[in-house]
């Protein structure tokens, strides 16, 4: 049987480091929303056939928006948890009547709007033709410091080998549930399935699938979307 692919938004966020009121994943961006880029962005890639949104249950905004043009490749679910693992876990159950536990769900932030066409083929096609799965990553280039609690440097950390991990994250419908299920304290899928015994692979991404953290990282992701619509 083939295998599909479908997308996993969790957008339940409330983004308290962000400094701007409100969820980021609402703030504008290039005249949408940063959710909205993020998904459009996932959608380019015709493999994906719909991607779930999970929302926080009480969450007003999302009706707001107009979504119209998604047509039937969008499908919102209000149950989003207290942290990303609870919504992304919880997003998979809500989902799991739509989907088959081989089927690829690509987990995508909510803040990273930038995702280029060219990453996230090599992303479906690499980590498509893996038996674990992948994740979009990029190597870790500056020097890394490991510090004591007064801030003073204790050690240089060796970057070789070192990846800072992106989105999406790409793994089986059925292994990603258990995985998450049976990890309670992790901070993106790829570590719940290290959990599990196994290694997935890292495929290279790029810098400009940046993540929308702080209010100036708008501009940042403003002027790399009006660069490629130029």
């Amino acid at each position: 049987m083939t295998s599909r692919f479908f997308g996993l938004v969790p957008a339940a966020g409330s983004g308290s480091r962000f400094g701007v009121a409100g969820p980021k994943q609402y703030s504008p961006l290039a005249g949408k929303t940063v959710l909205f880029h993020a998904i459009e962005r996932l959608l380019a890639a015709p493999q994906v056939e719909v991607v779930f949104v999970v929302l926080a249950t009480a969450d007003g905004e999302f009706r707001k928006h107009d979504w119209a043009g998604f047509g039937e490749r969008i499908a919102p679910l209000y149950c989003g948890g207290a942290t990303r693992r609870e919504s992304v876990l919880n997003g998979l159950v809500a989902a799991a009547s739509a989907v088959d536990p081989n089927d690829w769900i690509l987990v995508h932030d909510a803040a990273r709007p930038c995702l280029g066409g060219a990453e996230l083929a090599r992303l479906i096609d690499g980590a498509g033709r893996d038996e674990v799965g992948g994740i979009l990553a990029i190597p870790v280039s500056d020097t890394l410091k490991r510090s004591d609690d007064e801030r003073r440097i204790v050690e240089t950390e060796p970057r070789d080998h070192l990846w800072q991990a992106q989105t999406p994250q790409m793994f089986r419908h059925g292994m990603l549930l258990k995985a998450l299920r049976d990890a309670v304290h992790v901070t993106d899928e790829a570590a719940a399935i290290e959990a599990l015994g196994y290694r997935p692979k890292l495929v290279e991404g790029s810098t400009e699938n940046l993540k929308i953290t702080f209010a100036s990282d708008l501009r940042v992701a403003e002027g790399i979307l009006r660069e490629r619509a130029a």
